[in-house]
């Protein structure tokens, strides 16, 4: 997300109830060493909830979350990266994020009631994880280290849920989906406690729940062991191509490319100054 807080701000001065053209870089980026409490409540599919937290983990006051929601049918490990070396400081990176099995939900909430009073990053899904927490610890889609519980270096090209809160912008939170490095699983950002949503306007979904692999390029594609098409990956991110082309026409909602959000009419991005946070769901 590099150069995004310039080129949001941009977009807030012209922005329109159905068309936002808002600038979003979509760098993968390493994972800060530095790292905050993240509370999680994780919810079991049809059965009773489990809280789990970190240590000294608490919500701030005024504070969004984000509620991550499987709908997949695969287990997950949530993944999270953040800016780096940012003039107005570095965001906080996230430790003790969920992993959900099939049907399970769980709830973070974002630090951005201190210093530096905003968070600017993205969320992901990794699959296929094994291996020992802190040692052997990999993940086949979405891999960014050792750890099952947080990121210790930037993702590997996967499917994006990407954020910007900040405290000091009246527009923020911005929020988007982005495709632009790879599709691996189908994201929907919904927010919560927002009024008189509009199907493409501020405070809109965004992404789409279709799975893309199918109409992924031929050559675009990759495959695990028994020969099932597992992620498509962007042999282009930085112009249209046969790739940005098939997720456009199937996810409109959703880069496909950089710069889409330069693009005429395009709904890659929106903002929701109102909400209390954001449903994350991965489908």
């Amino acid at each position: 997300m590099k150069r995004l807080r310039e080129l949001l701000l941009a977009a807030v001065l012209c922005l329109m109830p159905a068309v936002v053209s808002a600038g979003a870089a979509h760098a993968a980026v390493a994972g800060d060493s530095r790292t905050v409490p993240a509370a999680a409540t994780v919810a079991a599919p049809e059965a009773s909830a489990a809280t789990v937290a970190a240590p000294e983990a608490s919500a701030a006051a005024g504070a969004h979350t984000v509620t991550f929601v499987n709908r997949s049918g695969k287990k997950l490990w949530i993944g999270s990266t953040v800016n780096k070396g940012e003039p107005d400081g570095d965001s906080k990176s996230l430790k003790a994020l969920p992993v959900l099995k099939p049907g399970q939900s769980a709830t973070v909430t974002i630090p951005e009631d201190k210093a530096p009073y905003h968070w600017r990053g993205k969320f992901f899904a990794r699959q296929g994880c094994s291996g020992t927490s802190g040692s052997t610890f990999h993940c086949a889609i979405g891999d960014c280290g050792v750890f099952a519980q947080r990121c210790a270096t930037g993702e590997q090209p996967v499917s994006l849920a990407e954020f910007n809160f900040d405290k000091k912008d009246t527009a923020a939170p911005w929020y988007d989906v982005s495709y632009v490095n790879a599709f691996s699983l189908p994201i929907t950002i919904a927010p919560k406690g927002a009024e008189k949503v509009t199907e493409n306007g501020s405070c809109s979904q965004q992404g789409c729940r279709e799975d893309l692999l199918p109409y992924c390029p031929k050559a675009d594609r990759q495959h695990n062991s028994a020969g099932k098409t597992v992620l498509c990956v962007n042999p282009s991110r930085d112009a249209t191509s046969a790739y940005s082309d098939a997720i456009k026409k199937h996810c409109p909602k959703a880069y496909a490319w950089s710069k889409q959000d330069q693009e005429t009419g395009n709904k890659t991005m929106r903002q929701c100054a109102n909400c209390k946070g954001f449903v994350v769901t991965f489908w």
